[in-house]
């Protein structure tokens, strides 16, 4: 019998063996094939010119900005925010669920420590009628083991495994989706503050020129129209400073959650000290296939899809018989004295087949069911590869066109502030007409706040072309 259960071992074995090496061979050949992509990567950016097309390198990309501030809020929030905290908690979960699926690999120990007293009826004939009492000490440790010939349980191994190596590259999306938006965050505010400035500026270029029109006025050389106009013109942009303040309040509220503090604790940290950094730079972004190395979320959809391949593999190893060794070794004897003695040994093993011939359907649809959520691992693996060139393309296209724009609007705010300053030094002389003046303070006004939101904007699409090309984190 022993004999016979040996040789159907190695012939599972056998089978089992050449079962998984023609799983790692196809493994291996849909990885490196990349065969979880419905349509091929292009080779090249719809708008590359303006753009280096080498792998740009994994560094802190947002030290090029040349800003300590930014530098320091990006290392605070590493380390405090609460969605990186939960990555992290989510790593270790993960890994201990892995470890959790490979110690089943392995068999289980019993130490089993026990005492038992019986008492026999004396109204049983078989006792004679008289009262018996039995006891015995025991010492023994057990042992059960499923040997996993079909490697059921390793594939699960396996899914539990990628899980794991997917929450580590959630994790690094997390750092990247944080930095940008920190990032982001940050370039906002400075380009409110820089608006801030303008308003300002602007509002004091403004109550000179009233007083200018007032002294007119006064003088019996400038109408009651002009002063109200210059009046209209100068509380009509001190109005709007109220709003801006507003609107700063809320990106340092922003800036205190992605840090993960309260508000009150970033005073002193984010003032009108800086100006916004001046940065036009071509960007290394490389080609797009290069997104499948650099992208986080790319690869833990990938991980995800192994995952699940993993697991489509489990369920169908679960029709294939299940082996099982028990065995036990110790000791029993009936006074204390005697347990450890030779003659009180015992041992047993119970190698043991099991075989499901019959479940309800259960089998087969749990196969069905992990092939549907393979597939859709797949769809979800080829929508996030669409989503992450379109990414990219969408920042290329408008951190682009923000440049070409900065270099207009800078021309324009030259020429405006030459038109105010002209048609300012007419209006003394009684030259032209003030509307002429008031003209030029709001087209002045609007151009600088144009080119102060372009600057901004310019600074957000290279964040956003960074965080697209899977940050460098």
């Amino acid at each position: 019998m022993m004999r016979f259960f040996i040789s159907l071992m190695f012939l599972l074995t056998t089978a089992i063996t050449a079962i998984a090496q023609q799983d790692t061979t196809q493994g291996h050949r849909s990885h490196a094939e990349s065969g979880y992509l419905a349509e091929p990567l292009p080779h090249k950016w719809s708008d590359g010119e303006f753009f280096d097309q080498t792998l740009p390198p994994d560094d802190d990309w947002w030290r090029n900005f040349g800003d300590p501030v930014l530098d320091s809020l990006i290392s605070v929030a590493s380390v405090s925010n609460y969605s990186v905290l939960a990555a992290m908690e989510n790593i270790r979960k993960a890994r201990a669920a892995w470890r959790v699926a490979q110690s089943r690999m392995l068999p289980s120990l019993d130490l089993n420590l026990g005492w038992q007293r019986t008492r026999g009826s004396g109204n049983i004939a078989t006792t004679m009628y008289r009262e018996t009492w039995d006891g015995y000490y025991s010492a023994a440790v057990s042992m059960q083991w499923q040997a996993d010939i079909f490697g059921s349980i390793y594939m699960r191994s396996k899914a539990q495994k990628m899980l794991f190596m997917a929450t580590e590259e959630e994790y690094r999306a997390v750092m990247v989706t944080l930095i940008a938006n920190i990032a982001t965050t940050y370039f906002s505010l400075r380009q409110s503050l820089a608006e801030m400035q303008v308003l300002r500026w602007n509002v004091e270029s403004q109550r000179e020129i009233m007083q200018i029109v007032t002294s007119r006025y006064d003088s019996g050389l400038a109408s009651k129209l002009d002063v109200a106009q210059s009046r209209s013109v100068y509380y009509s942009t001190l109005a709007q400073i109220p709003a801006m303040q507003a609107t700063i309040e809320s990106y340092r509220n922003s800036m205190a959650v992605l840090l993960g503090v309260y508000p009150q604790q970033l005073e002193g940290w984010l003032d009108e000290g800086f100006a916004l950094p001046e940065y036009i730079e071509p960007v290394k972004v490389g080609i797009p296939v290069e997104l499948l190395r650099r992208r986080p979320d790319i690869r833990a959809a990938e991980k995800q899809v192994e995952a699940n391949a993993a697991l489509l593999g489990a369920t169908r190893r679960d029709w294939f018989p299940e082996v099982y060794l028990t065995g036990s070794i110790g000791f029993a004897s009936a006074a204390l004295k005697e347990l450890p003695r030779s003659r009180s040994l015992t041992w047993e093993i119970a190698p043991s087949i099991t075989w499901n011939i019959f479940s309800g359907g259960e089998r087969p649809n749990a196969t069905r069911e992990a092939r549907a959520t393979l597939d859709q691992s797949i769809a979800s693996f080829n929508g996030t590869m669409l989503n992450a060139v379109q990414e990219v393309e969408n920042a290329m296209s408008q951190y682009t066109s923000s440049v070409a724009q900065i270099t207009s609007l800078r021309e324009a705010v030259n020429q405006n502030r030459e038109t105010l300053t002209l048609s300012l030094e007419l209006y003394k002389q009684g030259l032209t007409e003030f509307q002429n003046v008031l003209d030029a303070q709001r087209s002045l006004l609007s151009y600088q706040n144009y080119l102060v939101q372009a600057r901004g904007s310019s600074l957000i699409y290279l964040v956003q072309l960074y965080e697209a090309l899977g940050g460098g984190w």
